[in-house]
């Protein structure tokens, strides 16, 4: 019987074990504004950070999208900028390898990290964040984890950790026009529901992930959490190996071959055993929109919003209601008929440049009658967009085009969406107030997200005539 691919990374860094836990060896630790409390957790130990090189911090979630050029004095929120400095000067004085907010190379950590080479294949990725499991899609175990234990990791570089259970998604055949792998995301989640994925680490395989591209596999990790899992793998392959070649941090020379050689072994081994497997039709996916206040609750854009009293489980016919309720939609809307107030375009989810050249795609077609924000997912990706001229379609479009950051996705740095509002978004989360109180967030593709921002409503893309 062959190992999971799973199995292959969790044993390779197993230090000990003791019962039902194992302590791992974490290759990296991912820190932002919200590690403050680790950083005050270490100092009460008077402990340092064991390998300050393999901790990485970056400014994302308190930084404002405007008026970035004036600094830290420029931002606004005195809580936030307190914060920002805070953890600059942290991680300054523990050494760790830093990009804060007037750094060049500034961005979401989860996009920062895998467009650098610090995310690398085989690897043990932590960070304060339970969006690390982006890194899964370059075959890293990748999860998030509370302050406490980054305090650990920071002074030992390990962790106890309960060994999960395992899960692999296979998608069969290959994504039709108009669908991308948010779309395909928000399908496993409803198929599997939002606690589906609880105790579990998730693989995806199958051809339909294969085809998808570096950064659409790393749009599919992400919400590898929204299913209630704690991570979410892909075998890394050619597509892999091709996207790392060449960045900052990735090897080189003789210790690139070596890696390789080294990454060609991690992938899953022929009748390795699964605790569950799921099967999903890559040709039946259409393009999502949620309707609800968790992932899960997604129809296809072409559907209509689902009735409760349909649903025999009395637990999620409330939910569902509930959801409604607060949504203030009703059962048999069509979803391409809900207005949208607001777009955003943003996020560790759908910030990428292939994200923006999707969405400017869209943009080139007509102008925004509603406000919308397009917000790169780091200073890197905003250059090489502008280089393009994606941020001149924008504009042209009446899209505003910002700075790098988690911007609206958050809430928390003054990009919000106001009581009652609609926004069609390509953030990851759409719970009560996510993106402000009393906020309603539909999750939808770059592309649906651009087409809302151009009819002021849900529109499917496959069918842009009206446009």
């Amino acid at each position: 019987m062959g190992d999971t691919l799973f199995d292959k990374v969790w044993q390779r860094h197993i230090v000990t074990r003791q019962l039902d836990e194992a302590l791992i060896y974490i290759d990296r630790v991912l820190l932002h504004e919200g590690a403050n409390h680790a950083f005050r957790s270490l100092a009460a130990m008077k402990r340092r950070a064991r390998r300050p090189r393999n901790a990485i911090a970056c400014a994302d979630h308190y930084v404002p999208t405007v008026g970035r050029e004036k600094g830290l004095a420029g931002i606004e929120i005195v809580e936030n900028r307190n914060e920002i400095a805070q953890m600059e000067r942290n991680a300054r004085e523990q050494g760790l390898t830093l990009f804060g907010n007037e750094d060049p190379l500034q961005g979401i950590l989860h996009v920062v990290g895998p467009e650098l080479g610090i995310t690398l294949p085989g690897m043990i990725i932590v960070g304060g964040d339970s969006h690390t499991c982006t890194h899964g899609a370059f075959g890293a175990l990748a999860f998030g984890t509370g302050s406490s234990e980054l305090a650990h990791i920071l002074a030992t570089q390990t962790l106890w950790q309960k060994t999960p259970k395992r899960m692999r998604i296979v998608v069969n055949g290959l994504l039709g026009p108009g669908a991308t792998a948010k779309d395909l995301a928000l399908c496993i989640i409803r198929a599997i529901g939002n606690d589906g994925g609880i105790g579990y680490f998730i693989e995806y395989a199958g051809p339909a992930i294969r085809a998808l591209s570096m950064e659409q596999r790393m749009t599919l990790c992400n919400l590898t959490t929204e299913a209630g899992a704690r991570g979410g793998m892909i075998a890394p392959d050619d597509t892999t190996f091709e996207y790392l070649a060449g960045r900052p941090y990735a090897p080189t020379g003789a210790l690139w071959e070596k890696a390789i050689a080294y990454w060609k072994t991690l992938a899953t081994g022929a009748g390795a055993c699964f605790d569950r497997e799921v099967e999903v039709d890559a040709a039946r996916v259409a393009p999502q929109v949620s309707w609800g206040t968790n992932p899960s609750q997604v129809a296809a854009v072409n559907d209509v919003v689902p009735d409760p009293l349909d649903e025999p489980d009395l637990m999620r016919r409330e939910t569902m209601q509930s959801a409604l309720d607060y949504m203030d939609l009703k059962p048999g809307t069509r979803l391409s008929e809900i207005p949208i107030d607001r777009v955003f375009i943003g996020s560790c989810t759908n910030a990428r440049i292939e994200d923006l050249r999707l969405a400017a795609g869209i943009a080139r077609r007509g102008h925004a009658i509603v406000p919308t924000i397009v917000v790169p997912g780091s200073r890197s990706v905003k250059r090489q967009a502008e280089e393009e001229g994606l941020d001149r379609i924008f504009l042209a479009a009446g899209f505003e085009w910002r700075d790098s950051g988690c911007s609206s996705c958050t809430c928390v740095n003054g990009d919000i969406v106001l009581p009652g509002e609609r926004c069609a978004s390509t953030s990851n989360r759409n719970y009560k107030g996510r993106q402000g109180p009393d906020s309603r967030t539909h999750l939808v593709s770059p592309a649906t997200a651009a087409a809302a921002a151009l009819t002021g409503r849900i529109v499917d893309v496959r069918n842009l005539t009206e446009i």
